[in-house]
């Protein structure tokens, strides 16, 4: 019946013809399937053969064109197979070439580590707790009562200057509350809250209006120490906090204290280590609570005594690491934090 129906219409059959193969090559997408596609449209006995077999008793004219329509027909149907072999071809070397083997252990990937600063905090934390110590936090925004006032810092007091301390105006452009310029203000709000013994730390972030260089930054952490009960005396401090070095720094660690003065301290020092080198490096400043201090709070100072000091988290990793510009703590880079994984 099909041979009948190209007899008739042979230039149709072969547009149908030519339809249909394209159409079907575009589906397939194995070597099995082009090759059934090759034989059934171009093979030997394809249907491009037999369609030469039914106008052979067409006459000469009839044959050159229809012949010639074939054989075009022919020719494109060899193009589609050649190019769709090499597709099937390179996809499957490509498959080949990507191969994955599962069975392999896994791409290492970089992880992430704690800051430096928060790793130093966290070991400074931890050396105190093993002294005994609490750890309390406090807020970053306080009042100058709490600032200053109560830590017996006058009111005509350099750091209380607009220059050196980031006031927080209210609606009425009052200067009264500050960005704590050190973690000393929970000192007073620990001793309200609680009654002797004593002995805590607190760490926290500080803020000062002041120029940046290699040693002073605008915002820093700090870590405020004190110590309240009967008895205590200056040689308390310096065992304490010359212990704790040797926990930070190791056990050959020399310390060293000279006479400074701060507000909310008297007697005042200065703490400095001799770590493994030949200079002697600033660590902290300390003291005996100020008398003053302890009646703001209610306590007795012929009764209690205690010792107070505080220390900067970056200048303490950049003693021990041997870091020379405070400003590499927040630089971001890369290179720098990764040392401390």
């Amino acid at each position: 019946m099909v041979i009948l129906l190209a007899l008739k219409n042979n230039k149709t059959y072969l547009e149908n013809l030519q339809l249909e193969a394209t159409n079907s090559i575009k589906m397939i997408s194995s070597e099995e399937e082009i090759e059934n596609w090759r034989i059934d449209y171009i093979g030997r006995k394809g249907k491009i053969s037999n369609f030469f077999q039914t106008f052979k008793d067409l006459k000469s004219e009839e044959k050159n064109e229809l012949g010639s329509l074939a054989n075009k027909l022919k020719n494109t149907l060899e193009k589609l197979y050649k190019e769709k072999l090499k597709i099937i071809t390179d996809s499957k070397s490509n498959i080949q070439t990507e191969f994955f083997d599962f069975t392999l252990p896994g791409t290492p990937f970089s992880s992430g580590s704690i800051h430096p600063t928060n790793q130093m905090m966290q070991e400074i934390c931890a050396a105190f707790n093993k002294l005994g110590f609490n750890i309390f936090e406090g807020p970053e925004i306080e009042s100058e009562n709490y600032a200053f006032d109560k830590l017996n810092i006058p009111t005509n007091h350099p750091a209380r200057d607009i220059w050196d301390t980031i006031y927080v105006n209210d609606i009425e452009n009052i200067k009264s509350l500050v960005l704590r310029p050190h973690t000393s203000p929970m000192q007073i709000r620990i001793m309200e809250n609680n009654q002797p013994p004593i002995r805590v730390v607190i760490p926290g972030k500080c803020y000062r209006y002041e120029a940046t260089d290699n040693t002073h930054e605008w915002h820093f952490h700090q870590i405020e120490g004190l110590v309240i009960d009967k008895n205590i005396n200056f040689l308390n401090m310096k065992a304490t906090l010359f212990e704790f070095a040797r926990m930070i720094f190791g056990d050959d660690t020399k310390a060293r204290f000279r006479c400074d003065f701060f507000p909310f301290v008297e007697p005042g020092a200065e703490m400095s280590i001799n770590f493994k080198q030949n200079e002697w490096l600033e660590l902290m400043g300390a003291g005996m609570v100020h008398p003053k201090v302890l009646m703001n709070v209610g306590l007795d100072p012929e009764v209690y005594s205690g010792f107070a000091f505080g220390l900067g988290i970056e200048r303490a990793a950049m003693i021990k690491y041997g870091i020379d510009n405070i400003r590499d703590f927040y630089a971001n880079d890369y290179q720098f934090l990764k040392q401390f994984k």
